[in-house]
Parts: structure tokens; C-alpha cells; sequence
């Protein structure tokens, strides 16, 4: 973290820091305290605020950026930090938020050109059309949300991301394998996610916060699908055309175990699904060990089966895309 020690004597540190997480909880002598993690550029740190005041750090909450003081510890050999101090940014601070959220790397304006680009490349009449029509309302907030809550992407810029990395992985696919319907494959890929829009609640500083009450009862595979309804509804567009599309959104996780409402039933819909799970696989591999030193194991992953990985050095270790 990107702290400026304030005592040398004390080891006392401050600065500004993303909450990426904020839990309150009670130790073992009952008395209650906040389990934090902070996070910047630079990476994130584990703290905790032990002497927990509710009046005074109720607005303490994640997906904000906050003012911190206190000491970097070690616990069970990990630094930790303990907070003597904390509160919410004030328009005094004149703080960059951009300094301090995580985001894709890449300007949203250039992503947005991307997108058009790869939109423009559908030579489909009717798919070609159904993306420009749904764009023409998403595609600005595309290029600014994060693709999760959690997870894979859960950047700024992350979904745009996500999504014409998995295009382009497309692209590759359809030239390797030529019964690959490439502007099917395409248009699925485009558009596989694009209910997360809705289906997220996006706090001030650009990062989902949670989920919105559409999102929580319907998942963005089904908003995905009413959303392509209500584009080839007012487009006139073939019924197979639309359907097919509506069946790779609505079973791009795979199987029920992983929230699809059915399992791919064809190609482009099995293969967007294996694309799908392979960008996301690579995220998080390399998001879990960019702290990790060469030669070491990454903590154990949940999302990823629980399994730990090894930060192997015959790379350097990062989780940007290169797009062509």
C-alpha cells in the first residue's frame, strides 16, 4: 500500500485506500470490530479496526474510499494493518478515484471503438442489427462496469473487457474450426453478459456494490434474453435468429449446477460457454498470484476449486489483455 509513514518511531502510516471489503464482526471477548481489506494500485492489505464505534463508523462501508491511519503488523505471517483512524474521502481531499479502484488498463473510449469495431465486423444482416440496436442503450455503461461483484473482472472497465477478450477468443475459434458459425459465435459472445448492467448495483466509485432487485429474482442470463426479445420484437427479426442467440445467453454457464437455465444445445452455444469459463479461469489465476513471488503458491482459490497456484516466473505476472 502506498502509505506515507508519519512516525518512524511508531511505524504509524496514512493515506487514502479503496475499502475493497468491510465486515463487522465480534472477537472473542465480545466486543465488536471491523474486518477490512484495504486496497489501491500498488495492491491490498488485510486490517482491522479493533476499537469499533458504531456512531462513529457506521459510514465505514466497502466500495468507498476512505482516509486511514494506523501500523502495518504481521499475523500468522501476513501483514496486517491495525487502524487507529478512518473515515470517508471529503471533496477537500481532492482524491483521483482512479487512483485508487482497480480498472482494465484501457481508456473507455478506446473500448467503446473496439466494441463498434466488432459489432461493425457481424456481417449477418439480422445479428448485425440486433447488436447496433442494443448497443445504441448499453454500450456506454459497458464500458465503464465491472464484469463482477467479486469474482473475475470485478474492475472498472471489466465487463467490456471480459467481453471482446471472449470475442476475440471467438474470432480465433471460428477460423481454427470451420462449422463454427462465426457471426453467431460473435453476436454471443458480444452480448452474452450484457444483462449485468442491470443486474448490478454500481456504487460512486464505479465498482458493483451489490445486486439490484431484477438482478437478485431474475439473473442476468434471463434479463440477457428479454433484453434480446425486446431488440428483435421491434426489429422484426427472424424467430430462429433471435432464439438461438437468446439459447446462448441463457445457457453460457454451462449447466444449471453454475445458474444456466438450460445447457448448450449447439455448437456456438457449447463452445461460448467454454470461452466464457477459460477468460474468466485466466483472471483469476493470474489476479491470485500477483503478489506472489517467483517459485511460490498463491492462497487457496474457492472459485477455482479450491486450488492453489505457482507463481512459476517464466512470465510476468498480469492480468491485462492485449486485444488486436
Amino acid at each position: 500500500m502506498n502509505f506515507t509513514v508519519i512516525n518512524n518511531a511508531t511505524g504509524t502510516a496514512e493515506g487514502f485506500a479503496l475499502v475493497k471489503s468491510c465486515e463487522k464482526k465480534t472477537s472473542k471477548n465480545g466486543s465488536e470490530y471491523l474486518d477490512i481489506v484495504l486496497a489501491d494500485k500498488s495492491g491490498e492489505i488485510s486490517a482491522k479496526l479493533w476499537d469499533y464505534r458504531e456512531g462513529l463508523h457506521k459510514d465505514v462501508v466497502a466500495n468507498i474510499i476512505v482516509k486511514v491511519r494506523g501500523q502495518e503488523q504481521s499475523y500468522n505471517g501476513k501483514p496486517q494493518f491495525k487502524i487507529e483512524r478512518i473515515r470517508p474521502v471529503t471533496p477537500s481531499d481532492d482524491v483521483d478515484y482512479g487512483d485508487y479502484i482497480p480498472s482494465s488498463g484501457y481508456d473507455p473510449a478506446f473500448l467503446r471503438s473496439l466494441l463498434d469495431r466488432t459489432v461493425d465486423g457481424v456481417a449477418d444482416p439480422q445479428l448485425n442489427a440486433l447488436l447496433r440496436e442494443i448497443f445504441a442503450e448499453y454500450g456506454e455503461q459497458m464500458c465503464i462496469i465491472p464484469a463482477a461483484y467479486r469474482l473475475h473482472h470485478a474492475i472498472r472497465g471489466g465487463l467490456v473487457t471480459h467481453t471482446l477478450s471472449i470475442a476475440q477468443l471467438a474470432e480465433a475459434a471460428a477460423k481454427l474450426y470451420p462449422a463454427i458459425d462465426r457471426d453467431l459465435l460473435i453476436a454471443g459472445a458480444l452480448l452474452h453478459d450484457i444483462a449485468k448492467i442491470d443486474e448490478f448495483v454500481v456504487a460512486q466509485t464505479g465498482l458493483v456494490s451489490g445486486y439490484s432487485l431484477k438482478g437478485e429474482l431474475l439473473g442476468h442470463l434471463v434479463m440477457g434474453a428479454m433484453i434480446v426479445e425486446r431488440a428483435a420484437q421491434k426489429l422484426g427479426t427472424d424467430e430462429k435468429t433471435k432464439m438461438y442467440l437468446q439459447h446462448m445467453l441463457l445457457s453460457h454457464h454451462g449447466s444449471p449446477e453454475f445458474g444456466a437455465a438450460v445447457k448448450p444445445a449447439f455448437l456456438e452455444a457449447e463452445v461460448l460457454s467454454s470461452l466464457d469459463m477459460l477468460d474468466a479461469k485466466i483472471y483469476e489465476i493470474e489476479n491470485s498470484i500477483a503478489t506472489v513471488e517467483e517459485g511460490g503458491f498463491s492462497s487457496r482459490q474457492w472459485a477455482l476449486d479450491d486450488r492453489k497456484f505457482l507463481n512459476h516466473g517464466r512470465k510476468p505476472v498480469t492480468t491485462d489483455v492485449k486485444f488486436q
